[in-house]
């Protein structure tokens, strides 16, 4: 059993309070933590949460509890003071994409706790679901030979999907893409080199920077990743993570998952087509956990183990997933110019 103490209890820290936490046995909670007296309140009014476990900072939690995890669930500015404080004070954590704002917070986290030898886990959730999983899976087996190319479509009309975030930055590239950046190292078990991206905000749009944008990402190994994504798009909506048509030399994987939306649930899928013959729709196997309750899961086992387990999202491997979105940024502020990854970890 992992004792933990969840920091942030607003909009989205509250959906992991009675959505997620109580999904998972091995997570015993101690403690919820939020400087806004208010969120405290709703925790304590509408789920029950004794008083005497709640706190107005994280100082005051540690000193009242006996914890091993703090899970992060703050605003994406408040991660980097957050997590830095959980690990000075010992913790293991578990905090919301992406970890940091910047590569040298996100470095200077990574460092820490290897210095506190603790664990510290980004919550990639989309790494949590059948159709991914089993893509990495084919691919790793060379079951239809090398990659020749990816090509990913991401389609979302934000105005009628009761998107509320109209002054983000880069809110396809930064709030987004992150998913999909992340699982293209996940399936393809690569790291990117360098990146072409062009962005834009079509006329009519409520955004106040840019929603729609396309992407050339090549790989370490040399795989070639297309990717196009919106959120102006009036074509049909993909699911959360995409349409994924992965072309190898033998014959192709079609996969999609995380297809919820809106009172709307489908199951990930996945088909693959050997080279001149009929297409075969693959039985996913369920798993256990799944989506933010699987990375829940996954950094309460690698506690009480002790054993880091393939495709594990540490903030180590993360630095890359984070590198490749501000790669990608920068590219469309320099209008599509080749950016190297090596560049930005610098």
């Amino acid at each position: 059993m992992v004792k933990a103490i969840q920091v942030g209890l607003g909009h989205w820290g509250f959906s992991w309070t009675k959505e997620v936490i109580p999904k998972v046995p091995a997570i015993h909670m101690v403690g919820y933590v939020d400087a806004n007296p208010e969120a405290i309140k709703r925790v304590q009014t509408e789920l029950g949460i004794d008083e005497k476990r709640c706190f107005l900072s994280l100082e005051e939690a540690a000193k009242g509890t006996e914890a091993d995890l703090v899970i992060a669930t703050l605003r994406t500015e408040a991660h980097y003071p957050v997590v830095k404080q959980a690990l000075e004070l010992g913790f293991n954590v578990l905090v919301e994409k992406p970890f940091a704002s910047t590569i040298a917070q996100a470095k200077e986290l990574v460092a820490l706790a290897e210095a506190h030898n603790r664990i510290l886990m980004v919550s990639q959730n989309y790494r949590f679901q059948p159709a991914p999983i089993a893509a990495a899976e084919l691919i790793g087996a060379q079951k239809f030979g090398p990659v020749n190319l990816v090509s990913i479509e991401f389609r979302r009309h934000a105005p009628s999907q009761g998107y509320r975030y109209w002054d983000m930055p880069d809110p396809l590239l930064a709030d987004m893409s992150i998913h999909h950046f992340d699982l293209m190292r996940m399936v393809l078990n690569d790291n990117p080199k360098r990146v072409s991206c062009r962005t834009w905000n079509p006329a009519a749009s409520p955004f106040g920077h840019h929603p729609i944008g396309v992407a050339t990402v090549e790989f370490e190994k040399g795989t070639i990743v297309s990717y196009r994504g919106s959120w102006m798009s009036s074509g049909p909506v993909t699911p959360w993570a995409g349409e994924w048509t992965m072309d190898c030399s033998e014959g192709e994987i079609w996969w999609t998952s995380r297809d919820h939306f809106m009172g709307k649930t489908g199951p990930d899928r996945l088909t693959t087509r050997a080279r001149d013959a009929q297409p075969e729709a693959v039985t996913l196997e369920p798993i256990e956990f799944a989506d933010r309750t699987g990375t829940l899961a996954a950094v309460a086992k690698v506690i009480e183990s002790g054993s880091i387990p393939a495709r594990f999202s540490s903030g180590q491997d993360n630095l890359h997933s984070l590198a490749l979105v501000q790669a990608t940024i920068l590219s469309a502020n320099r209008e599509g110019e080749w950016v190297e990854i090596a560049e930005v970890m610098a």
